[in-house]
């Protein structure tokens, strides 16, 4: 050690990795602060009956980070990665009448993610705050990341929150922790996961893919740059950007088709069968999975911020940079427009008659989006929207490096195992009733050689894997 403090990073370029680990010992106590580089991180600090067992057991964590590929460096001697965050306009609305908004949440600072379920809201704003609400406007919960949150996307049960230090967390248990680190050359615009793999789009116009184990599988450069868009299904990733769309093969076998957008990509959509491109030319278009073609064209009166759908494609929805939402039928007819009467909508999700937006002024909107609601909205009569608040006993949960140890697995626990394999890390069930060949998508910060783990719950992905459900602890 250098003095009381060591100071590790571990930074390869395109790898992933862009982190550092410090170390101080203050007569008996040790404090430890990690995280990416350029980042204030996260600091634990542990306390020890002498200030020689203190001494040992920062050495211990030491010498597991050069273990791992971490070595001694200057704090400050490489720079934060690059973050570029989506500088917009939001101008007044042009439309006569307001949307009928039945409640709001203001999360204090710019949002853009945004995933509606089937049981609460979830909205994530660049202060790295993450709320959970019920879809009547209650607050359920809050997650503090450590960065600001580019986007959440739900891959089946799970949850997902993209970081602009380039960390993607699990939210689906109690306690949120990164699953995915993406490479600190990637300036990271929108990600998408489907089966545990996941989709990065960046400013460069790049896609970058990593697997369920946090693994580089492939990448391409677009024609284009500033990829806004990617969405992902069994059979191709859709990337949109600043030339298009372009569809490339799922396993990365290579471009499938490219359609050139009226104007460049902000935004993108998908359903079964086709995905929806939002433009700064002022439309949404729908395009074919199959083959690119452009089906239907949506015209809105300024540039497209975001859009959704109806289930099937039913009804498009559009939000614009004045501050206005768009209804349309599939065959591309304006039904309405309407203000949001709270700036632009950045990202928006339609479930049950209701569509959820959030504002460029860092709120959460839920629109009653009902033929009767809309027409009495057009006629001047709106409902007082409710102004909901966080109360201040909202369980708070954020990230831990760390996980509770045990001496003995409870009976509905299930066993797991750190184990090596051709000079990787991975983690097997060891519990009886699963295929112990699979692998078991896990946090790799607390991946120990040897160890034991219990989970609450394992489910299957149909690519032949497990992914963890409920709380993770270590068995001693």
């Amino acid at each position: 050690m250098s003095g009381n403090t060591t100071y590790l990073e571990l930074s390869q370029d395109g790898a992933g990795a862009h982190k550092f680990y410090e170390v101080t010992v203050d007569s008996t106590t040790v404090t430890v602060r990690y995280g990416r580089i350029g980042a204030a991180g996260q600091v634990q600090t542990s306390a020890f009956p002498t200030a020689e067992k203190a001494r040992a057991a920062a050495a211990k964590k030491v010498g597991e980070k050069v273990r791992k590929g971490y070595a001694p460096a200057v704090r400050g001697g490489r720079a934060a990665r690059a973050v570029t965050r989506r500088q917009v306009t939001s101008a007044p609305s042009t439309a006569r009448a307001v949307a009928p908004v039945l409640w709001r949440f203001r999360t204090g600072a710019a949002a853009f993610g945004i995933h509606i379920g089937e049981d609460r809201c979830w909205v994530g704003n660049q202060s790295g705050d993450v709320y959970t609400l019920g879809h009547n406007g209650e607050v359920l919960a809050r997650y503090q990341l450590p960065d600001g949150v580019k986007c959440l996307v739900a891959d089946d049960f799970w949850i997902y929150a993209g970081c602009d230090d380039g960390t993607v967390y699990d939210l689906s248990s109690k306690l949120p922790f990164a699953a995915y680190e993406i490479a600190s050359d990637v300036d990271i615009f929108w990600l998408d996961i489907h089966e545990g793999v996941l989709n990065v789009a960046d400013r460069n116009g790049g896609l970058t893919v990593i697997d369920h184990e946090d693994e580089y599988q492939w990448s391409r450069k677009s024609t284009g740059t500033h990829a806004w868009m990617v969405r992902r299904d069994e059979r191709a990733v859709y990337h949109g950007h600043g030339r298009g769309v372009t569809a490339y093969a799922q396993d990365g076998g290579g471009e499938l088709w490219h359609s050139r957008t009226s104007g460049s990509v902000l935004f993108g959509w998908q359903e079964d069968h086709c995905v929806y491109a939002g433009t700064n030319h002022n439309v949404v278009q729908r395009l074919s999975k199959a083959d690119g073609a452009i089906e239907a064209t949506y015209p809105c009166d300024s540039a497209v911020y975001s859009c959704a759908t109806a289930p099937g494609g039913r009804y498009v929805f559009a939000g614009d940079s004045a501050s206005s939402v768009y209804c349309f039928a599939a065959d591309g007819t304006r039904l309405w427009k309407l203000g949001t009467g709270g700036g632009s909508a950045l990202s928006m999700q339609y479930l049950d008659e209701k569509l959820y937006m959030v504002t460029t002024d860092g709120s959460l909107v839920c629109v009653d989006a009902t033929e009767a609601a809309v027409t009495a909205a057009q006629s001047g009569t709106v409902p007082v929207p409710l102004d909901v608040k966080s109360a201040a006993a909202v369980p708070t949960y954020a990230p831990c490096a760390t996980v509770r140890t045990v001496t003995s697995a409870p009976p509905s626990g299930i066993v797991v195992e750190c184990v090596q394999e051709a000079g990787r890390l991975r983690v097997h069930v060891v519990s009886g009733g699963y295929d112990p060949s699979w692998n078991v998508q896990f946090p790799r910060h607390i991946r120990q050689p040897g160890a034991r783990y219990v989970v609450e719950a394992l489910s299957p992905a149909s690519s032949g894997f497990y992914r963890v459900r409920g709380e993770i602890q270590r068995l001693l």
